[in-house]
């Protein structure tokens, strides 16, 4: 019986691996690029790559579990959900007003700690936020949102 339900389990598995994501290859920033437009410091800048980049921009590097159904499936899913809220890749077709509710969100979204995603972090270490990494992105993003009210 046991053998059964594991033989079952490794097709079920097989079979999700047909089902695979088409993945948005890698693009080189754009002269939209958020971290070309508002040149932010080296500090800010390599938060942003490290925290920010593989769901809110074009510029992901997939990790090599997302190759692998289910977690494809969920990774693709954070990725372009991400986009629909925030694309830093495409920051220079925001308009003033976006920008300015762009940055708010991100600031909030960021000191609330809802931001980066806890199901994210708990794979990508690195994008573990210390309270002086907080601090420095939120008053980072109060500072952009300043700039296009």
């Amino acid at each position: 019986m046991k053998v059964k339900i594991a033989l079952g389990l490794i097709l079920v598995f097989a079979v999700m691996q047909l089902f695979t994501i088409e993945r948005v290859l890698y693009e080189k920033p754009t002269e939209q690029d958020f971290i070309l437009i508002e040149k932010p410091n080296q500090n800010v800048e390599l938060l942003l790559k490290n925290v920010c980049y593989d769901c809110h921009s074009n510029q992901v590097k997939y990790p090599w579990y997302s190759g692998v159904a289910p977690f494809s499936w969920i990774v693709n899913d954070h990725i372009e959900e991400g986009r629909e809220h925030f694309n830093l890749s495409t920051w220079g077709n925001y308009d003033s007003g976006k920008k300015e509710h762009k940055a708010e969100e991100a600031w909030e979204e960021v000191a609330e700690g809802e931001m980066p995603l806890k199901s994210y972090t708990f794979i990508h270490r690195e994008a573990n936020l210390d309270h002086d990494q907080v601090e420095l992105l939120v008053s980072y993003f109060k500072e952009i949102q300043q700039q296009y009210k």
